[in-house]
């Protein structure tokens, strides 16, 4: 139970009566995630449960989307798994281009500026429209908050958790 897993999305309701399931993503790849034959855990923290389960069908669905797992076929068999998580385990993260990241990698790096002046750490990825933004928590317990945009996030070291960012004006 205690080998790593990614989370791709929680489960946040039922979807009509015939086993269909509303998930919010957590994942910039659900074309992947939820693609025919797809395998995925369902994972309950509280219960402490973890169920394989094979996907039969996905589509999107006005933000979020609709589900249907091999051998759920109606409302009841799966009402149980509303609020669980849909996870994978770690070693099949799809690879990502250069300058592309996981949230689980950004979360908990140490931020510094270009000039060397330490800013605190990331806690929170947003994800308002254009750009992602992170939130760095400062020493002083406020937030800052970054947007991820080539003149404000100059460089990320995901192996030394630790990210260099220029400060514009205003930012602070």
């Amino acid at each position: 139970m205690s080998e790593s897993l990614l989370t791709v999305g929680k489960i946040v309701n039922t979807h009509g009566i015939r086993g269909e399931l509303k998930v919010l993503l957590n994942t910039d790849f659900p074309e992947v995630r939820f693609a025919p034959k797809s395998r995925l855990l369902i994972v309950d923290a509280e219960k402490k449960t973890k169920i394989e389960v094979t996907v039969v069908s996905a589509r999107s669905n006005n933000g979020t989307y609709i589900v249907k797992f091999e051998g759920f076929d109606n409302i009841n068999d799966v009402e149980k798994y509303k609020g669980t998580e849909l996870k994978v385990p770690k070693e099949q993260a799809v690879e990502l281009s250069e300058n592309e990241y996981y949230y689980h990698e950004i979360i908990g790096c140490r931020v510094v500026s270009d000039e060397d002046e330490d800013l605190g750490v990331i806690e929170e990825i947003l994800r308002p429209g254009a750009n992602d933004v992170w939130v760095v928590k400062l020493p002083s317990g406020k937030q800052l908050l970054l947007p991820v945009i080539d003149d404000v996030v100059l460089d990320v070291d995901v192996q030394n958790k630790l990210v260099k960012v220029h400060l514009m004006e205003g930012l602070l």
